[in-house]
């Protein structure tokens, strides 16, 4: 299972900019699809060395797709040929990073957390996403192989020249929207989670539900530390007058910060939901606890005065006349009965049970 929250203790006293596999037990090859947009059409390409990318072809729209962040040689390379500070490729590397926006001159950086479900633990999980754009090229780096960009594969196969047109930044965009857009999903089976242990609560409240709504918690805090920094940075984008950002694509920016607006709100009442739920917890177990005081209590109650007649006549006196009485036996018993009868119609009356 992927971690959501990320050790670094590993970069401890290394110097600036030193470059940390983040998952050193990988050792397979990284996967790298260029896909080329120019007059001619798209055309989409897996990169076997990267000799084959540099240098890039003048003119057209290049995305380069990277798989993997754990071989360094490929982010240092990559860094090397388009010239990105130390700095930016240390980040790349480091998938604790917190989604943010950083605005170079000739390319812009950007960090955001793909968010999916597991539907085998019931998790939510993160995956780091680095994304630098500049005039021509968009280069993306994800964690792990997936799914997550084969729509704007499709896309851009569809309409390769609406892309062309648009440029990099719109390139940039479709790769957010689509990390955004996975929210919503994410949010969905969230929400299903949250009803689940909603009905567990109710009928079968006891530790393991206890632990379900503490996984729950953290997750809705995750999902909005995650998603309010996710939109300032597309704020960030949606303000910036860098002029890798032209005006047609600010209201893509300004479309995608909607959205994430929606999915904060959205997060917001799970939020509330989670933290009423712990309480509705407490409530019941504390229910439950006082139901068993007070029938404890009731039976109690109930053999306070018999435990009194069973204490006088075990008294050790000689002269006790009733004892020597043949129906003292069976009348103590009737007495005694009588007296358990009477309080428990009473306590009824009183509906105290």
């Amino acid at each position: 299972m992927r971690r959501r929250f990320s050790k670094s203790t590993r970069k401890t006293g290394l110097p600036p900019g030193s470059l940390v596999p983040a998952h050193p037990e990988r050792t397979e090859k990284v996967n790298i699809v260029l896909t080329r947009c120019d007059d001619g059409g798209c055309l989409e390409k897996k990169v076997q060395t990267l000799k084959e990318l540099f240098p890039l072809k003048p003119g057209g729209l290049n995305w380069i797709d990277i798989d993997g962040i754990h071989d360094i040689g490929v982010i240092k390379d990559i860094g090397d040929g388009f010239g990105l500070h130390p700095l930016f490729l240390e980040d790349i590397a480091t998938t604790g990073q917190n989604p943010k926006v950083e605005d170079f001159g000739d390319y812009i950086f950007i960090v955001l957390k793909a968010l999916s479900f597991n539907e085998t633990t019931g998790e939510i999980v993160a995956e780091q996403v680095s994304i630098v754009f500049g005039e021509n090229y968009a280069v993306s780096f994800r964690e792990h192989p997936g799914p997550l960009f084969d729509a704007i594969r499709g896309r851009i196969g569809a309409s390769s020249g609406r892309f062309l047109k648009m440029g990099a930044d719109y390139l940039a965009y479709s790769l957010i929207d689509v990390i955004v857009d996975n929210y919503f999903v994410v949010l969905e089976k969230y929400g299903d989670s949250i009803e689940a242990e909603e009905e567990a609560l109710l009928n079968r409240p006891g530790p393991g539900v206890l632990q379900s709504i503490h996984r729950l918690k953290r997750e809705a805090l995750f999902l909005r530390r995650s998603v309010w920094l996710a939109r300032e940075s597309v704020n960030f984008l949606y303000m910036s007058e860098s002029p890798l950002i032209k005006k047609p694509t600010r209201v893509y920016f300004r479309d995608v910060y909607e959205h994430i607006v929606q999915v904060i709100d959205t997060a917001e009442n799970y939020r509330e939901m989670v933290f009423g739920m712990l309480d509705i917890y407490l409530s019941s177990v504390s229910y439950r606890l006082n139901e068993v005081m007070k029938v404890l209590t009731i039976i109690s109650t109930i053999f306070i005065p018999l435990t009194f007649l069973v204490g006088v006549y075990g008294m050790n006196f000689e002269y006790m006349p009733e004892l020597k009485k043949h129906w003292a036996y069976p009348t103590l018993w009737a007495v005694m009965v009588a007296v358990a009868l009477g309080m428990v119609a009473y306590f009824k009356k009183k509906k105290w049970f």
